[in-house]
């Protein structure tokens, strides 16, 4: 039997400060030698309902930016729940390993196991590196799964709706910084086009909208340049391009300190998520240089949305009525911030909050 140096323990494992920094209710860890399981389940907030995200399949390079991610991802869910005015609270797990060669049938099962043990209080769905066939698999474990096939009752892929509430975000911002919220002949720059990037390409090309792409996957890029006459750019160089638009759909933390100052877009709104790496910080710069942000967890809550409609039998025009609400949202966002003086991220933020606390206040005679 091995023994464990409780000093090397309490010096490496500061988990209680991490969970006071985002206000955190229950961080999870999953391991499981017999499957290779390595997961972290983050239950950011209840108080709406029980905690639903994604299951995020990544090869982190180590367990800290896991846990980093997942504590960052599932804190906004809850504030995407919220501004969404839906009774759910914010939570995501994340899996460690790469999807291409580690994933199997057992690893995903056992990792429903662990949602099972969680009795409700999280929900899970895909997510990057997890599909609809991996919600299957989980299905056979637990109930406590949305995002699943059309044929088992589910509303099947959520890019679509996903890219929709961009879409509408998108046009939204349009309106605010130009008074017309048509995007004909206005130049987009797209940061990565994976399914959801994909998806929002279609609604724009339809618009008349000139779009530039950037991914590290030089087939998808090939792709839709052929299908869509985009034009295909250096991952490198898409953030500084001269566009309308700068819409980032790929990983989180993408705007920081040094390529803020290198945009030349008047407006910034994409999938991605977590897309400001300091919001305190990153949000301000936006506004100094006049460009119009739409918060990423608003707008980009299709996803969530949709699969929450599974709850009460799932009708896809429903869940494009309630997705197409996101343009009124992020228009009143954007005049909030204005009329304040302060920057769309917080505004959002205050607006979720104050929904929050307001609900605490029923729930507390319960």
């Amino acid at each position: 039997m091995s023994v464990i140096n409780q000093e090397s323990v309490e010096t490496k494992l500061n988990l209680f400060e991490g969970l006071k920094t985002y206000d955190h209710e229950q961080i999870v860890f999953c391991q499981d030698n017999a499957t290779g399981l390595k997961a972290i389940i983050a239950i950011h907030n209840t108080v709406l309902g029980p905690g639903l995200g994604g299951t995020r399949m990544w090869a982190y390079s180590n367990e800290q930016d896991a846990i980093n991610d997942v504590m960052r991802l599932s804190r906004g869910m809850t504030y995407k729940a919220a501004l969404a005015g839906l009774n759910l609270g914010g939570a995501k797990a994340v899996i460690i390993g790469d999807a291409k060669t580690h994933k199997t049938e057992a690893l995903m099962r056992k990792f429903g196991r662990f949602v099972e043990n969680l009795n409700g209080k999280y929900i899970t769905a895909e997510d990057v590196g997890t599909t609809t066939l991996d919600m299957e698999h989980i299905r056979k474990e637990t109930e406590h799964v949305v995002g699943l096939p059309k044929n088992m009752g589910g509303g099947g892929d959520p890019s679509p709706v996903t890219a929709f509430g961009v879409y509408m975000g998108m046009k939204a911002s349009a309106k605010h910084a130009w008074g017309n919220d048509g995007l004909s002949g206005k130049t987009i720059a797209i940061q990565g086009i994976g399914k959801v990037g994909g998806h929002l390409i279609d609604y724009l090309t339809k618009e008349g909208a000139k779009i530039y792409v950037a991914d590290i996957n030089d087939e998808a890029v090939n792709h839709y340049v052929n299908k869509y006459g985009c034009i295909g750019v250096p991952t490198q160089d898409i953030i500084g391009l001269d566009v309308d638009v700068f819409a980032p759909c790929a990983l989180g933390a993408v705007l920081n300190t040094e390529n803020i100052e290198k945009l030349k877009c008047s407006i910034v709104c994409g999938a991605a998520n977590n897309q400001l790496a300091d919001e305190k910080v990153h949000g301000p710069m936006l506004v100094k240089q006049g460009i119009a942000y739409a918060p990423d967890y608003l707008v980009n809550a299709g996803g969530l949305i949709n699969v929450y409609q599974e709850h009460n039998g799932y009708v896809e025009e429903r869940a494009m009525s309630a997705t197409e609400k996101i343009y009124d949202i992020c228009l009143a966002i954007h005049k909030k911030a204005a009329d304040e003086g302060t920057h769309t991220q917080q505004a959002a933020n205050s607006l979720a909050e104050k929904r929050i606390n307001d609900i605490m206040k029923v729930h507390s005679t319960y």
